[in-house]
């Protein structure tokens, strides 16, 4: 990993604002990328959705890219380096606007190791965006993610990572948001476990609340995930849940759990994984059809879970390929506005209800 930090390390500040604002081609450039070929017949919902997504760009709530380029000594991530699934060549292709870095903080590990695998990632994450200063950026909120956007960057949000990085001290959550991280995983600890969320289980949510941290509840046990939905004053996410009324998979929701999801207005972004959401792109849409209908369309989105172990469904197989599903969701009758706020509106609302309540409390 420190060959791969040193190859990526430059003097431009990770996040900067400066440089020339973008135009409309910087903000689709796509040189060397490659482009979905559509269908016979499907020109016409492929142009759409391309045209949608340059409008709209996907917010993607789970990417495991960082993982991947720890395990490389080296990997070029402008020339469109086929070693990964996601590249900036491929990222515009796809329409993508946003991603959710994940830290992903091994099983093995807990306390101090765990802590020290989070900053280790933090720092991989910053020499990253630094090192494709031109094309990401890191932000913190819905407006730093709204501008890296007019920019012509791709916003890199920090996280979701396991709340075991936290080894149990609320000194160390703060000090990792301050480093930069803004989504925290609820599951994996003594205190959000089967019986819900002990008193520093919800000491941990009020905080992440104050903080503007976003909690995902992904995997956790409906108990705890009925009580933070109860207490949490901001927007909670599930970055990688299904309907399990449609595919069994124990980090899909159930019909109840979503409609509680609804009612906090929180947000569930439904997975590109053959294993919770099937192998086909129409397996797929069935998944966000279905999670628009029980909790509402304003709370679904997109995870594309490139750049983990999770195999995808054929048409989806890397992170360009979001037009194709896009096609699909026009071709099942889905207006323009339904698509922009999955692809774009409600991970933004999530965000800025994140940073409001925060404001609040502060």
């Amino acid at each position: 990993m420190a060959e791969l930090q040193d190859e990526y390390d430059t003097p431009a500040e990770a996040g900067e604002l400066g440089g020339r604002p973008a135009t409309a081609t910087d903000a689709r450039r796509v040189t060397g990328a490659p482009r979905p070929e559509p269908a016979a017949g499907r020109e016409d919902a492929f142009g759409r959705a391309r045209a949608l997504l340059d409008a709209h760009p996907v917010a993607d709530g789970h990417s495991g890219l960082l993982r991947a380029l720890r395990a490389m000594p080296y990997c070029d991530l402008e020339s469109g380096d086929g070693s990964v699934e996601t590249d900036v060549p491929r990222l515009r292709a796809g329409g993508v606007g946003a991603l959710f870095w994940s830290l992903h903080v091994p099983d093995d590990r807990d306390g101090d190791r765990a802590v020290a695998a989070a900053l280790e990632q933090l720092d991989l994450v910053r020499h990253v965006a630094a090192r494709y200063a031109d094309d990401l950026r890191l932000v913190r909120d819905a407006s730093e993610t709204a501008d890296a956007r007019n920019r012509g960057r791709i916003a890199v949000v920090v996280g979701p990572a396991s709340a075991r990085a936290l080894g149990d001290s609320l000194g160390a959550l703060r000090s990792l948001h301050a480093l930069g991280l803004n989504v925290l995983t609820l599951t994996g600890t003594p205190w959000a476990g089967e019986d819900g969320l002990s008193a520093f289980g919800e000491q941990v949510v009020r905080e992440v609340n104050r903080l503007g941290i976003l909690a995902d509840l992904t995997g956790a046990p409906e108990a705890t995930a009925r009580r933070v939905l109860g207490l949490s004053k901001a927007p909670v996410v599930f970055t990688r849940s299904g309907a399990r009324a449609l595919r069994e998979h124990p980090a899909n929701l159930s019909d109840g759990l979503l409609a509680a999801v609804g009612a906090a207005k929180g947000l569930c972004l439904v997975p590109l994984a053959a294993e919770q959401t099937g192998t086909r792109v129409r397996d797929v849409v069935d998944h966000l059809e279905h999670v628009r209908n029980v909790a509402g369309p304003e709370c679904v989105g997109l995870a594309g879970t490139y750049d983990t172990a999770a195999a995808h469904p054929e048409e989806l197989g890397d992170v360009s390929r979001f037009p194709r599903l896009v096609a699909e969701l026009l071709d099942r009758g889905w207006a323009d506005a339904e698509i922009a706020a999955l692809t774009w509106g409600n991970v933004q609302r999530a965000l800025r209800g994140a940073d409001f309540t925060a404001r609040a409390s502060r």
